[in-house]
C-alpha cells in the first residue's frame, strides 16, 4: 500500500485534510473527556475540519488529568483530540456566536448530559431550523430517550450495569473491569458510524439527521454470542478468566518461562496442536475428538494442555506452534507491544510534529486507505483557543465582530 502525490509534511506523508475521504466537511465538536474527543479524532484523522470548542476558563476537562503529562501537556488530551482547532467559547453568553458555527458546520457532536443542549437553547428542531442539512450527533450514558436518560453515568457504571464486568475475571474472583475505557471508545466507534451513515443519506436526501449513541447500548451490542446464549437457551454466561464459553482450547496458558495464548477453532486445527504437543492421540480421544465434548470436559482438557504447555519455555512453543500453523501468541505488556508496532510497516506507532512539543509519538488511525498510504500525517492536538480566529473567520465573522467577542469575554 503506497500513497500518491501530495503536498504531505515533510517526510512526504499525505496529511487527511489534503486528501482524506471526509476533506471539506466541518465537524463542530462540542464535546469532552473521551467517548466524543475519540470520535472526532477519527473522523479529523480522514479528513475532516474539526472545530473543538472549548471552556475559555482551562478548556476540556481531560487537559487538567495527569500525571502524566508530554512537556506539561496531559497525555489524555493529547491522546484523542490530535487534528482539531481549537476555539475558546463561552456557551452560556455566546448563543449567537454558536448559530453561525452551526450553520457552517455539516456535523455537530455533542456529550452532555441529555436535556443540558436543551437548556442551552438548542433543540433538534432549531438545530434542523438554522441548517437542515447538518448532522447531530448525541452521545450519552444511556441515550436521549428510555429510563435512564436523565442518569449520569461513567465508563465503568456502564461497564458494571450492561453485564462485560460481571464476565470478565477469575471464575472464583469480583467482577472486573476491564483494562480499557471500553464503554466510551465502543460509544465513540458506534458514533462515528452513525455519523458516517447520516452523511451517507444526507447525500441521497439532502437533509440531515440525528444520531443517538448511548455507552450502555454499545456495551449491551457488543454481548452478542454472550447474550445469545441467554436469550436462546436460557443459559446464563459467567466469568471464564481467560477462557472462552463455546471453544475448547482457547485461551491463556502458562509456559516455563511465561505465558501464550493458544486459539484451536476447529478440529482439524485440534488434530494439529496435539501433534505439536506430541501427543497425537488426543486428537481422536474419546470424549475429546470434538469441540462440543471438549467444552463440555473443559477443566480436565484444560488442565491436560497447560501440563503440557508448562514443560517448556515460551518462545519455544511459539516456534513449534507457529510451524505447525497453529494460531498462537505471546503474552505482551503495553510497552512491548508498542515498541512492536514502531518497528512494523504500518503506521500504528507514529510521529505526529507539535509547536512546542517536538514530534509527539502516537498511536495511528488503524483504518487504512490506500490514497492515505500506511502512516499520513496526523495533525497535533490544539493548544486552547489556538484557532479562535481561524475558526470564527471560517463561520463568516468579520475582524471587527470577533474583536468584540474577545473584548466581552465571549471568546478567547
Amino acid at each position: 500500500m503506497t500513497a500518491g502525490p501530495g503536498p504531505g509534511d515533510a517526510a512526504g506523508r499525505p496529511r487527511p485534510e489534503e486528501r482524506g475521504p471526509l476533506a471539506g466537511v466541518r465537524v463542530l465538536d462540542l464535546t469532552r473527556i473521551l467517548a466524543g474527543p475519540f470520535a472526532t479524532a477519527k473522523l479529523a484523522d480522514m479528513g475532516a475540519t474539526v472545530w473543538k470548542v472549548e471552556r475559555p476558563d482551562g478548556g476540556d476537562d481531560t487537559r487538567a488529568w495527569g500525571p502524566p503529562f508530554h512537556a506539561g501537556v496531559s497525555t489524555y488530551f493529547l491522546a484523542v483530540n490530535r487534528g482539531k482547532r481549537s476555539l475558546a467559547l463561552d456557551l452560556k453568553r455566546g448563543d449567537a456566536v454558536l448559530e453561525r458555527l452551526v450553520r457552517a458546520a455539516d456535523v455537530v457532536v455533542e456529550n452532555f448530559r441529555p436535556g443540558t443542549l436543551e437548556k442551552l437553547g438548542w433543540t433538534w428542531a432549531r438545530l434542523q431550523a438554522v441548517n437542515p442539512r447538518a448532522v447531530l450527533c448525541s452521545i450519552s450514558g444511556y441515550g436521549q430517550v428510555g429510563r435512564d436518560r436523565d442518569r449520569p453515568s461513567y465508563d465503568v457504571i456502564a461497564q458494571g450495569e450492561q453485564g462485560p464486568q460481571d464476565l470478565t475475571g477469575d471464575p472464583d474472583g469480583p467482577p472486573t473491569k476491564f483494562g480499557l475505557s471500553i464503554a466510551d471508545l465502543t460509544a465513540g466507534q458506534l458514533a462515528v458510524e452513525g455519523i458516517l451513515l447520516a452523511l451517507l443519506r444526507r447525500e441521497r436526501t439532502g437533509r440531515g439527521d440525528r444520531v443517538d449513541v448511548a455507552l450502555a447500548d454499545g456495551l449491551l451490542a457488543l454481548l452478542t454470542y454472550q447474550a445469545q446464549m441467554w436469550l436462546s437457551c436460557g443459559q446464563a454466561p459467567r466469568r471464564l478468566g481467560n477462557a472462552h464459553p463455546s471453544i475448547v482450547p482457547y485461551q491463556a496458558f502458562r509456559a516455563r518461562d511465561g505465558w501464550l495464548n493458544v486459539g484451536v477453532g476447529n478440529e482439524a486445527l485440534w488434530a494439529t496442536f496435539c501433534r505439536a504437543l506430541g501427543r497425537p492421540d488426543w486428537a481422536t480421544r474419546p470424549g475429546w475428538a470434538t469441540n462440543r465434548e471438549r467444552v463440555e470436559r473443559r477443566e480436565e482438557v484444560v488442565a491436560a494442555v497447560a501440563e503440557v504447555l508448562a514443560g517448556e519455555d515460551v518462545a519455544a512453543w511459539l516456534e513449534r506452534l507457529g510451524a505447525a500453523g497453529v494460531p498462537a501468541g505471546p503474552i505482551r505488556g503495553v510497552p512491548e507491544a508498542l515498541t512492536l508496532a514502531r518497528e512494523d510497516a504500518r503506521g500504528m506507532v507514529t510521529d505526529v510534529p507539535h509547536e512546542g512539543l517536538g514530534d509527539v509519538p502516537m498511536v495511528g488511525n488503524p483504518v487504512k486507505l490506500e490514497s492515505l498510504g500506511l502512516d499520513p500525517a496526523y495533525g497535533p492536538a490544539p493548544r486552547l483557543g489556538e484557532h479562535t480566529d481561524e475558526v470564527l473567520a471560517a463561520a463568516g465573522l468579520a475582524p471587527d465582530e470577533v474583536a468584540a467577542l474577545r473584548a466581552a469575554g465571549v471568546v478567547a
